[in-house]
């Protein structure tokens, strides 16, 4: 994929609004601190010079944003099995088998989702997600399984990104839940932010953090446990995870977030599971290509099963 550049016109004055922040939200597919990179290379200019990422966009301006051509991914291919839902030369929908982690990161840059699809789709993926993330537009935990999209170019890339920051996509999952739900349905808007003691974990927040919201239905109930479906409007690190602790009945098998009601499962049922019990069942959103609504189920896999039975 070659370089392109692009042009934005200032329609209106930003005293308090950062260069940086303004092109974030006029890309949210590019992380800041790439912009922030690109401004730094001169990659991105205003009127013709380079500025810093500080400079508050004035009416008029014009910014000239060069994407250069990426660079070859660090991570290296590896035929890894994938289960591929769909797929065109635009994207492709997987169902992500538990154990999977997405991308690389600092000391894990082997047998991810990435080395597979470097593989898979031979350098056909987006750049906008940088070297360590070609393709991915939004991402499952490790041990979630289910409906992820990729993108194989930018302008996917960038109109999947906005749909997901836009709540113009569809996210429906199956999750089972230590204890009992109090109403058969409901919803849970609540902030999350990052945990102010343990920095991997994230939490519920008062008054701070950004804006959370899942709904839920009970689909079963036994004795111990609740099988429900979840709907993510707004698409948070651990949202699910986080909110069901914050009911007080955390994921089956999600020892980060619920260990000592887990504990308490296995004394009444006997039952342990090895992973949290999440699946992302369901993925609709319009296909950037035709226009048209794209919806895609992923199977549930065997342990999920097999939790429910020995559960039920």
């Amino acid at each position: 994929m070659s370089s392109r550049t692009e042009t934005i016109i200032v329609e209106q004055s930003l005293p308090s609004t950062r260069l940086d922040t303004f092109l974030r939200e006029q890309f949210p597919a590019v992380s800041r601190a790439n912009i922030q990179r690109l401004i730094e290379q001169g990659d991105i200019k205003v009127n013709g010079e380079r500025v810093k990422g500080t400079h508050h966009p004035r009416k008029g301006e014009t910014i000239d944003l060069h994407w250069p051509e990426p660079k070859a991914a660090v991570a290296k291919p590896e035929d890894i099995p994938l289960e591929i839902l769909f797929e065109d030369e635009d994207l492709l929908v997987l169902n992500k088998p538990v154990g999977l982690v997405v991308h690389p990161a600092a000391g894990h840059d082997e047998h991810t989702l990435v080395n597979a699809l470097l593989h898979h789709c031979q350098g056909q993926l987006s750049g906008i997600g940088g070297v360590a993330r070609p393709g991915i537009v939004h991402r499952l935990d490790k041990d979630t399984s289910g409906c992820l999209v990729v993108a194989k170019n930018d302008s996917s890339h960038l109109s999947l990104a906005t749909q997901f920051a836009d709540r113009q996509v569809e996210k429906v999952y199956q999750a089972l839940v230590c204890g009992q739900l109090s109403t058969p349905s409901g919803d849970i808007r609540a902030a999350i932010a990052r945990h102010p003691t343990h920095r991997k974990r994230m939490a519920v927040t008062d008054g701070k953090g950004r804006d959370a919201w899942t709904s839920y239905r009970v689909l079963q109930r036994f004795n111990a446990a609740t099988h429900v479906e979840a709907i993510l409007h707004t698409g948070r690190t651990h949202q699910i995870r986080v909110h069901f602790q914050h009911l007080g009945t955390p994921l089956v098998g999600d020892e980060t977030y619920g260990n000592r009601q887990n504990q308490r499962l296995q004394e009444l049922t006997g039952y342990k599971a090895a992973r949290q019990m999440l699946h992302a069942q369901y993925l609709c959103f319009t296909h950037p290509g035709t226009g048209k609504r794209l919806g895609l189920e992923a199977p549930m896999p065997d342990d999920f099963q097999a939790a429910v039975e020995a559960l039920r």
